[in-house]
């Protein structure tokens, strides 16, 4: 699966997820089998290959909707905020559904 996230660096050990209005760069993390297997880095939300599966907000209060038009499932990581515990809190289903 691939999880889409407005980060504030492409350093991956030290970039930090951010609102999307804030966002500096986007990762887009390749999920299987509980690993993360590639990240892939773009200026813009919309500028991968390959078709992202969910992304990830910072809080309720975030803007879904060109996400969801895309059919990306919104997500939001109330505390997560690097790129490990965004995926593990992704794959023990404790990121939360966006309530809007």
């Amino acid at each position: 699966m691939y999880l889409l996230l407005p980060m504030d660096s492409e350093d991956v050990q030290e970039a930090r997820l951010t609102k999307v209005c804030d966002a500096k760069v986007w990762a887009q993390v390749l999920v299987e089998e509980g690993q993360v297997v590639e990240i892939l880095h773009s200026e813009t939300y919309d500028g991968f290959e390959n078709f992202s599966e969910a992304v990830i907000f910072t809080s309720d209060a975030e803007n879904p909707m060109p996400f969801m038009e895309m059919n990306m499932m919104p997500l939001v990581a109330h505390t997560q905020r690097d790129i490990d515990d965004i995926v593990e809190a992704y794959l023990f289903r404790e990121l939360h559904d966006m309530a809007y």
